[in-house]
């Protein structure tokens, strides 16, 4: 979709889905600074507004940065911390400050809070992923608001998510949201950075993540929040994707989250895809890491997108990394261009002999059988 059809005026309200558990997330630059630390008017002002959507019925799930900047401040840091320790300490010292602000702002409507810490592995690992999923729930019925973060203070690259914006999209994944929210110091998607280009203009509507509007995305330099623009165009491909609508816009206005909900057009708003994946489809899809990559040919391809079909053994023709049975692989054509992922039946060695073949030599190459299919297209998602 062109520039031309997303600049077009926008409709009176927004057709958004009926809105009962929402995920609203807040970066570092929206409620702390880093001379000050954590801002308690803006904290106050976030608690108002999520209040008044829990009066309303909704389920709110707050996603909060700000730990590592709260940490500096009381450090007396200048500068962000580079070392993996030094962002751990800063984020051991500022993240009991950053909910003890929360606990006092949605106290004066008596709201409950609870911290929630994550890491990639707590959402990689199935038992561990259904164990926050079922968490999260419990506190929500228990009308309970979870404040989730990465957990910064025992995070090293290796279980790092990366940034909070695309924990948002893994957490609205974990809840079965309804809506996405970004709240952010800008209001929304432009087609350049509107501090420093006159001429650029909001777009009030993304159809589709394409490659053109990713050339769009800018990243502001010489803030305290890690995630720019590009982040948050990654959350808006898992959310979508997965059926979930997502919309950024500006934290600094009074009264944001309520416009949201009524559907007006503020900010810009990531249409979902017309089918919902399944929860479990949504975790192969997006919240492991690939372990390893399969090429298949073109004939493989085809029967996977175009008719439901499970790969075999005859349609791989290269593989690539270590992994085991049981382990997500991303599968592409020879152009490396990924199209699905899955978990696959066999590990990289067993592929390595089997790749090509029918799945009636199997036994013959292996001394053994276990499945005929490399992935089954019940674990299977197109991408």
């Amino acid at each position: 979709m062109g520039q031309s059809r997303q600049l077009t005026s926008s409709p009176a309200r927004r057709a958004l889905p009926k809105v009962k558990r929402l995920v609203v997330k807040v970066g570092s630059g929206l409620v702390s600074s880093t001379s000050a630390g954590l801002l308690p008017e803006r904290i106050g002002a976030l608690a108002d507004e999520i209040a008044q959507l829990v009066k309303d019925g909704k389920e709110v799930v707050l996603v909060s940065s700000g730990a590592i900047a709260s940490g500096m401040a009381r450090l007396g840091l200048t500068r962000r911390p580079r070392s993996i320790p030094e962002k751990q300490a800063a984020a051991a010292l500022g993240q009991s400050a950053l909910m003890w602000h929360y606990e006092q702002a949605f106290a004066r409507y008596g709201i409950r809070v609870a911290q929630v810490l994550l890491t990639q592995e707590d959402i990689s690992a199935r038992p561990r992923y259904l164990n926050a999923r079922n968490t999260l729930l419990v506190l929500l019925g228990f009308g309970v608001l979870p404040v989730v973060n990465e957990n910064d203070t025992v995070a090293v690259e290796e279980i790092k998510v990366g940034d909070n914006d695309n924990l948002v999209a893994l957490v609205a994944h974990l809840i079965d949201a309804d809506l996405l929210v970004l709240l952010t110091d800008v209001d929304g998607l432009y087609t350049g950075d509107p501090r420093r280009d006159p001429d650029a203009r909001r777009l009030p509507t993304v159809e589709a993540v394409t490659e053109e509007i990713q050339r769009l995305v800018w990243d502001a330099e010489g803030q305290v929040s890690v995630g720019g623009m590009s982040t948050k165009l990654e959350a808006a491909q898992k959310v979508t994707s997965s059926g979930i609508p997502m919309i950024i816009a500006s934290g600094r206005e009074p009264g944001t989250l309520r416009r949201v909900l009524k559907g007006e057009p503020v900010g810009t708003y990531f249409a979902p895809r017309g089918d919902r994946l399944a929860a479990r489809k949504r975790w192969i899809a997006f919240a492991v890491p690939p372990q390893g990559r399969l090429t298949v040919d073109a004939g493989a391809k085809s029967a996977l997108a175009e008719r439901g079909k499970s790969l075999l053994p005859s349609g791989v023709v290269d593989v690539e990394g270590e992994f085991h049975a049981g382990e997500v692989v991303s599968l592409s054509l020879a152009d490396g261009k990924e199209f699905a992922r899955g978990l696959t039946n066999y590990d990289a060695a067993e592929l390595r002999k089997i790749q090509g073949a029918k799945t009636s030599a199997l036994e013959a190459l292996l001394g053994y059988k276990s499945f005929d299919e490399v992935i089954h297209r019940d674990n299977l998602v197109l991408l």
